[in-house]
């Protein structure tokens, strides 16, 4: 079984727009290294030494602040600063030189009770597991696994889906009435993911391509942040890729 401390996961955060981490996210994440990454997108006629010279003391303070919070809880925390003029290709380095397993993009979560984690294929599952497990660990949340199926003819592969992605789990060591499964039928997954979304308090996507830019921010997973009221954490793949950013 793989250790929490095995694990990292990158918050990053807009302080100069007034984004903290909630406390609820606080806890939830306590057991699991966290890297907290305060940016800020800059125009592109800005240039980033400019902006960390005019506003850098400021996000130092902001992230001290919010490190202070999370090693109260127990948390192994590393900070990070970077003014960018490319928020998602900053998450993608940043993820890499910290080799953190998953990028939470934040939202309001005034309670965490339960996790739905919206699955499309088998792609990652174990590696999926792994880290939902150290997510799990020390906390009462229970979790529904979800699954959208294009049409009736896939609802079965669905169901299989969720129940070798249950199995994972409990191999894990995740108690199995902790774990609940559904498949809806529905031609616009996003659609589907937001509205089951509505009864839960943290929604999980996996990555399925080598990618974090590709899949993770410019497709579903940053439409889904930007539309659900709940925190989104995407589990990345194990192949992800490096990239270079003109930012630091």
């Amino acid at each position: 079984m793989v250790s929490p401390r095995d694990h990292r996961v990158l918050i990053p955060i807009d302080v100069l727009e007034g984004e903290s981490v909630p406390s609820t996210v606080v806890d939830a994440f306590a057991s699991i290294p966290v890297v907290l990454l305060g940016y800020r997108e800059i125009p592109d006629q800005t240039a980033p030494e400019q902006a960390r010279d005019q506003y850098g003391d400021r996000v130092r303070a902001e992230l001290e602040e919010l490190r202070t919070v999370f090693e109260e809880d127990g948390c192994d925390v590393t900070t990070r600063l970077a003014f960018t003029h490319n928020r998602l290709q900053t998450f993608e380095r940043v993820a890499v030189d910290e080799s953190c397993d998953a990028v939470l993009l934040l939202n309001p979560a005034p309670v965490l009770e339960t996790v739905l984690v919206a699955l499309r294929s088998e792609v990652n599952v174990d590696y999926i597991a792994q880290l939902l497990r150290t997510v799990l660990d020390g906390t009462d949340l229970e979790v529904m696994l979800f699954h959208v199926a294009a049409d009736e003819s896939r609802r079965e592969a669905g169901a299989e889906l969720l129940e070798t992605a249950r199995t994972a789990l409990v191999n894990e060591g995740v108690a199995g009435d902790r774990i609940d499964s559904r498949v809806v039928v529905d031609g616009s997954p996003t659609d589907a993911i937001l509205e089951a979304a509505i009864d839960h308090d943290m929604l999980v996507v996996g990555e399925s391509r080598p990618s974090v830019r590709r899949y993770v921010f410019r497709d579903r997973a940053e439409r889904l942040a930007k539309r659900t009221v709940d925190p989104v954490l995407v589990i990345r793949g194990e192949y992800l890729e490096a990239a270079t950013d003109e930012s630091s």
